[in-house]
Parts: C-alpha cells; structure tokens; sequence
C-alpha cells in the first residue's frame, strides 16, 4: 500500500455480489439507480442508496458486456456474447423488456446511446447500426469494411458517430446516414475513441501502443508513443484547465497518463504518468464536474488522484477491479470486481468540493 498522504473523499455506502466477474456498470441520468452486469449473463439493476434488487435478467451462461441508459433515463441497452441487444423500458418499479436484436454469428461489446436523441448504436461484427427507440426500428447501418468494429462514440452534440477498427476511424453524418464518412487513417488499429466533453477534439486509443487525438476539422493529429501495452482505455475530463482544454486519461497496462494540452500547439500535449498500481489498470473515469481522476485495477485497489495527479484515497473491497462508473451527480462511485463484487461508495461530507 502506497504511503504517501491520503484523506477520506468517499466512504463504504453498500455491497453485495453477483455470480461471475462484473463486465459493466451504467447509472440512470438522475442517480437513483444503477445497473451491473457479469460474464455470466445477468443483468440486476441496484437502487443507488439502499442496494434494492431488480433482476432484469438471470445468468444465461453468456456474457453480457456491454450496458447503456438512455439520456433521458427511460431506456436500457445491454449487449454481449449472445449477439443480442435487449432493451429495456425502465419504468419505476417494473422495467420492462421492450425488444430483443438477434445477431447469433456476432458478439455486441460496444453499445452508446446518442446524447441528444433517442437512437442506440451498436458494433455488429463489420457494422454499427443504429436502433431508434421512437419507431423501434433500425434506422442504418453502417460498413466498416476494414475489420470488425473495435469501438464506437456519438459527438456530444449527437450530430455524428465516430466508429473505430484496424486503419481507420470512420465519422457518419447523423443527418444523412447514406454520406460518405469522414475518414482519419490511422497504422494499426484503434481500440478506444473518445470525443471531448466540449467535442473540440477526438482521442484514438491504439494497438500499436500510440495514442492520437485530432482537433475537430484539423486532418493532423498529434501522437503520443511510449506506452507499455496497447491503450485500452480513455477519459475526458469535464472541466477544463488553464489552458482552456479538458484534461485527457489513457490506460495501458498497469500505468495512467494524464495528458494535458500545451499553450504552445507546436509542443502537443504534455503527459503525467499515474504509476501507482501494481496491477492491469481496468477502468477510469473523471468525476462529474471536477478534476478528481479515478481509477480501478486488478490489484484490489481503486486510486482517486486529486486533480488527476496527486494520489487522494485507495478504496478496497474487491480481489480485483474491473469496471467502474461515477454516478451523473458524482456524489458517488460504483464498482464491479473479478468475483462478482459490486460496492458503492458515498462522499463524505468533507469530502464535497474536492476536484
């Protein structure tokens, strides 16, 4: 255990455990719930405060990977080895199953919600589609060509869809499907896009153990080398920094790079490595509204780094980290672990403000 000076920001709320490692975590917009689900199939949704138990689908013996609520709360989307995608209306007390996508020959591990519309994209093998929830319809789909798709992330402002796999990440226009995408070339192949909070820039997390990141019109990107592994992961910070841009995060292996743009454009982004844990980084993630960096691995420990930089606290309770999710309030915190595990915790009152 690191001995550098910590302090209590969270505290132990509840927890409980499913029956098989915990795959994803997604929160309802308002906060009041949370759903986990595992690699054996099930999908349980947890009241956020008290841990009450809605079980919207039982181990299966397949599993679920990937989970996504709706912007406005009423829909959830779960997908994975199955080659389903079920969708849920999630309804107070009684969610209800509202369809199910069969896709045998695929395996679904990337599903998003558009921010601003209540459309569903997906990876299917070679394809994204995109589900609309008004019709209940598929309303495109999309050919990536190049291979399978790897990743997939909505613009903030919901006006495009950035879809990611080997050479190449590929931009449709949510206006005309049917346009040619913009393309942005890239060597290997791209495991993990993320758009900026403000949609000012787009991140490619790579395989060839490179990270780029386009400002939005510009073709060029800056690169980032060095990294240990491949980068699996990437985090945008909400706010921004002196220099007017979000902070970035990217895991590879068991080590965090927070990057942080430079005022001189010639210069790129400048990078601090978070190198705290002493296992596979699983998961990270900025809390809402502030520069408070978290991050959970397979060593048991879930890091918070004050203004992702200084180590702040190390949450414990699980053999192994392997997801984790802020609630949209970022007052709390939910976490799965490799046996199952699902804990919450709570900030503490001297806690509130930090960042």
């Amino acid at each position: 255990m690191p001995k550098s000076k910590t302090q209590d920001l969270l505290k132990p709320l509840w927890h409980t455990t499913l029956s098989d490692y915990v795959t994803a975590i997604a929160w309802s917009p308002d906060g009041a719930w949370f759903v986990a689900s595992s690699a054996a199939g099930e999908v349980v949704r947890y009241g956020a405060k008290t841990g009450e138990t809605i079980v919207l689908q039982e181990a299966q013996g397949e599993s679920v990977d990937a989970l996504a609520v709706s912007a406005d709360g009423t829909f959830l989307a779960a997908g994975g080895q199955a080659g389903t995608v079920w969708i849920w209306r999630m309804d107070d007390n009684t969610p209800t199953l509202v369809t199910t996508l069969e896709h045998p020959r695929a395996w679904i591990d990337r599903l998003q919600w558009n921010p601003r519309h209540p459309e569903l994209a997906f990876s299917l093998g070679r394809y994204a589609q995109v589900w609309d929830a008004t019709i209940q319809s598929v309303i495109t789909t999309l050919n990536f060509e190049a291979s399978s798709v790897l990743d997939l992330a909505w613009h903030p402002q919901g006006d495009r869809l950035s879809v990611s796999g080997n050479q190449s990440i590929k931009t449709w226009q949510r206006r005309d499907w049917d346009d040619d995408p913009i393309v942005r070339e890239i060597g290997g192949a791209s495991g993990a896009i993320a758009w900026s909070t403000d949609g000012t820039f787009l991140a490619s997390g790579n395989n060839d153990r490179s990270l780029l990141v386009w400002e939005d019109g510009n073709p060029y990107p800056w690169q980032m080398q060095g990294f240990p592994g491949k980068v699996r992961q990437l985090a945008w910070s909400l706010p921004k920094t002196a220099v007017g841009t979000s902070l970035l995060a990217s895991i590879s292996g068991e080590g965090i790079v927070v990057w942080t743009k430079d005022r001189d454009p010639s210069v790129g982004w400048n990078p601090q490595v978070l190198d705290t844990h002493q296992g596979i980084v699983r998961a990270i993630a900025f809390q809402p509204n502030t520069l408070l960096l978290a991050s959970a691995a397979e060593d048991g420990w879930l890091c918070l780094w004050h203004k992702a930089s200084r180590l702040a606290q190390i949450l414990q309770g699980a053999a192994g980290f392997s997801c984790l999710a802020w609630n949209p309030q970022g007052s709390a915190i939910a976490a799965g672990g490799s046996q199952g595990e699902i804990l919450v915790w709570t900030e503490t009152l001297k806690g509130k403000g930090f960042g």
